[in-house]
């Protein structure tokens, strides 16, 4: 078979390039569309404040006859190689049918754009960044994905070793079934509440713009000693939380503060990918009233961010939120909870999910490759 690289320059590439994993997952039930229209949002040099501070190029696969057979994204952001000191370039977007010589030419063009860029390895998947999806799915494909957690078919892993990647990192989920609040959470909640060193809130809504000058604010603080973390852009920040505002139950994202001082916060998502897997990635002419429609059957939940500043995380208040949370889910009926995803060696993170009942249960892995100049 004779397969031609072809660079995305054109409104009509990039519709292919979105709509090629509709074709990848045509007979897989678990994987769930994301929408086709933020597909193009997000992808966009023009709409994406990401691109403030990174560069990236497209590439399709195709066969002789036209059809689309794989893709890929090469990366680089500046930000992060200025704030690790690194040249690094990085793959993501990455989807391709089962076949070495596609997904091997479709790397070598990620590889090669890269050490055009001077960068000394390449990393990924990551799409875009690893303040976006990241890793590649390797252990648990049963289970569908929640909003935000990418999936993948299990032969993409063996595609990526044969090129000569090499894991670097692992993500962790862990699935947490919610049953009653454990007697020892129950038992330190009460101990913090008698020191009274900090107090927990519940989102405001109605003052969204100021309340997300807070959270970020916290975002860069409370992540940054974390492996790969990359400080965020007030803008991209911004631009991240309007495309999340639509499905934010105020009543699962709590915010601590120190006498006034923002301190932490928590932030949990219902599972909107059970309302999107209907859709199909279409939001018309019917999508958005299957949306609506699903929503109120949504039983499961994601966290997917929880932090604190550095000098406030004695106090407690990590404790405190998984209390909060556990009891606002039960009360809304929602009794199961993903909780991803947290690096495989901070146990400081996992260690304390898995008290309350948390047990891992899937899998994403990073990549890396040195790249010869």
């Amino acid at each position: 078979m004779t397969i031609v690289l072809k660079k995305v320059e054109s409104t009509r590439d990039i519709d292919h390039f979105i709509q090629l994993p509709h074709q990848i997952y045509s007979k897989d039930s678990t994987w769930v569309a994301p929408l086709d229209s933020e597909r193009k949002k997000f992808l966009s040099p023009e709409i994406n404040p990401f691109f403030d501070h990174a560069e990236a190029v497209y590439f399709l696969a195709l066969s002789t006859n036209g059809k689309t057979l794989g893709r890929i994204a090469a990366i680089v952001d500046n930000d992060h190689n200025r704030f690790h000191k690194e040249s690094t370039g990085f793959f993501g977007m990455f989807e391709c049918v089962n076949d070495v010589e596609v997904s091997t030419l479709l790397l070598n063009a990620a590889e090669q754009w890269c050490r055009e860029k001077t960068m000394d390895r390449m990393r990924g998947p990551l799409n875009l960044s690893i303040n976006h999806e990241c890793g590649l799915l390797v252990e648990n494909f049963d289970d569908a994905p929640v909003v935000g957690i990418p999936y993948n078919p299990p032969y993409y892993a063996d595609l990526l070793l044969h090129w000569g990647l090499k894991k670097i990192k692992d993500l962790v989920s862990l699935d947490l079934q919610l049953t009653r609040i454990p007697e020892y959470l129950q038992r330190a909640v009460s101990l913090i509440q008698k020191r009274n060193r900090f107090s927990i809130r519940c989102l405001q809504m109605d003052r969204f713009d100021e309340e997300m000058d807070v959270l970020w604010e916290i975002y860069n603080s409370a992540w940054e000693v974390n492996w790969g973390f990359v400080p965020m852009h007030h803008k991209e920040f911004i631009f991240m939380a309007q495309e999340m505002k639509s499905v934010v139950d105020p009543r699962l994202c709590f915010i601590a503060e120190v006498n006034g001082e923002p301190a932490g916060f928590f932030l949990t998502l219902p599972d909107v990918n059970q309302a999107l897997k209907s859709m199909k990635g279409k939001l018309f002419p019917f999508g958005w009233l299957k949306f609506i429609l699903g929503k109120r059957k949504i039983n499961r939940s994601r966290v997917i961010t929880l932090g604190v500043k550095k000098q406030f995380q004695r106090l407690g208040i990590d404790a405190f939120f998984y209390h909060a949370t556990y009891k606002q889910l039960m009360e809304i009926n929602i009794f199961r909870v993903d909780m991803s995803w947290v690096l495989e060696d901070n146990q400081a993170m996992i260690g304390p999910i898995e008290k309350i009942g948390g047990i891992p249960y899937k899998r994403h892995r990073i990549y890396e490759r040195s790249i010869t100049h």
